[in-house]
């Protein structure tokens, strides 16, 4: 989650050793932004972000700002510059994603990039509907239909426009994926998860030969999305946009449904669910996917490879984060068995593919 909204679970005033330098970064503002009064208060958003992000409350308006972690080396894991121009582009023809304020280059404030973008006020999800707001069956199978429209909204944004199409790779998306998840895999496996061959040798065979091209997410979860506080089937916002390009839309899909669990899912997969897809009225994975279908014009038939292409994905990103344990470069015990995790995944992949 970016964290350009306010919920009760996601701020705190801040971990230890990623405090803001707030001073520079209030003197800095002042000149990229008028009107600004008093010094803010600040507060870090703490769930699930990978770049830290930081609510900058000022007296009568509150900010977001958004930096890549201390010590990072690598700009294309952590491109804030990127982050920021794509979600300006994007702004006018996709209006759920938040303004965009002022991106800063200049090294002496805080050491790196990092932008400021407004703040939506709203309730977030997270693994559970926040604490005041309740959704009966009905509610909660508008909120899902209203998800996907949302999601088929963004696939009908023009990707060719200059600005966007400026900031993708472009062509070949499909086989990128494959490719470059499949080494990834391969580099992060450790004793104790599959080798998974047989998956990575059967998405390698039927990659679409019909590529399809649109604005992809490549993160959308309920636990992405801004909800009005009065109406919580409407949605006000789509946050964390970090991994947004150019790409197939069925592909975002995927990913989206590996995260999907249901309330007849097993022990396993409901123990790791990280938003409220379970609830009674909640559609299904295959009702999803039937729904965005029919509304973008394809044919669900051809659903296998991006189910398992979306598992395996997840596979491939749990393991890279299992690996950094394994060899002790995190020490964060919520990781511990993620090897477990990695292996159930692989499983359905195989379950999945025809």
């Amino acid at each position: 989650m970016s964290g350009a909204v306010t919920t009760e679970s996601s701020v705190s005033g801040g971990r230890d050793g990623e405090a803001l330098d707030i001073e520079r970064v209030d003197a800095w503002l002042r000149g990229q932004i008028e009107d600004l009064e008093g010094l803010p208060e600040v507060h870090q958003y703490t769930h699930g972000a990978s770049n830290w992000t930081y609510r900058l409350q000022y007296p009568d308006r509150a900010l977001v700002l958004r930096r890549p972690p201390v010590g990072t080396k690598a700009k294309s894991a952590h491109n804030m510059v990127r982050e920021f121009q794509l979600q300006a582009a994007l702004k006018p023809l996709f209006p759920l994603i938040p303004q965009m304020l002022a991106l800063c280059q200049d090294q002496d404030v805080l050491g790196c990039d990092f932008y400021v973008m407004e703040h939506l006020d709203g309730a977030v999800p997270g693994r559970r509907m926040p604490r005041d707001i309740e959704l009966d069956a009905a509610s909660a199978t508008q909120l899902c239909e209203n998800m996907i429209d949302t999601l088929v909204q963004l696939h009908q944004v023009d990707h060719t426009h200059p600005d966007i199409a400026a900031l993708a790779p472009g062509t070949g998306y499909a086989r990128r994926q494959i490719d470059g998840w499949s080494e990834r895999y391969r580099r992060a496996r450790t004793w104790n998860v599959p080798k998974a061959e047989g998956v990575m040798r059967w998405l390698d065979q039927n990659v679409p030969n019909d590529e399809r091209l649109c604005v992809v997410h490549n993160d959308f979860r309920l636990d992405n999305l801004v909800l009005d506080r009065s109406e919580p089937t409407q949605i006000r916002g789509v946050l964390d946009w970090e991994l947004a390009t150019v790409g197939d839309p069925l592909m975002d899909v995927g990913n989206s449904m590996a995260y999907w669990i249901e309330a007849g899912d097993d022990l396993l997969a409901r123990s790791t669910r990280r938003q409220p897809s379970h609830l009674p009225g909640m559609l299904s994975r295959q009702a999803f996917v039937e729904r965005y279908c029919e509304r973008m014009g394809f044919d669900p038939a051809d659903w296998a490879f991006y189910e398992v292409y979306g598992l395996f994905r997840l596979a491939g990103i749990v393991q890279q984060i299992y690996y950094r344990y394994h060899h002790k470069q995190t020490r964060n015990p919520a990781f511990k068995r993620f090897w477990l995790f990695c292996n159930y995944l692989i499983y359905r992949a195989n379950r999945a593919r025809k």
